[in-house]
């Protein structure tokens, strides 16, 4: 599986962000071709882990192939020409192979 990881630093304006991301950029993203799901939220922030980043999306794609066909797309081309209307505090794009790892928990043991 293949995604395209957003990073966006903190906003200048962060209820104006989350209006306009939800109602505008999210749907220019559902309709690329070939996005299998979206995944998005905002950073929390902790004393043990400060960051100046506001919230991460990953766009997910089967394969490399997918995400090739994406970015070839008039959709990926609106969604990435819509970043500057909101993402007032930059954003860091890149791309990610990505691996479900599932958790095992411990059987009990017999006795």
């Amino acid at each position: 599986m293949i995604s395209i990881v957003a990073v966006h630093a903190r906003p200048l304006d962060p209820e104006a962000f989350d209006s306009y991301y939800a109602r505008v950029h999210i749907p220019l993203v559902e309709r690329i071709p070939g996005v299998t799901s979206i995944r998005y939220g905002k950073v929390l922030q902790h004393p043990a882990a400060e960051s100046s980043s506001y919230l991460v999306c990953d766009t997910y794609f089967a394969n490399q192939e997918s995400l090739e066909e994406a970015l070839a797309s008039p959709e990926m081309a609106d969604a990435l020409a819509d970043v500057p209307n909101f993402s007032t505090g930059g954003v860091s794009i890149f791309f990610a192979d990505v691996d479900d790892h599932p958790v095992v928990t411990s059987l009990p043991s017999a006795g």
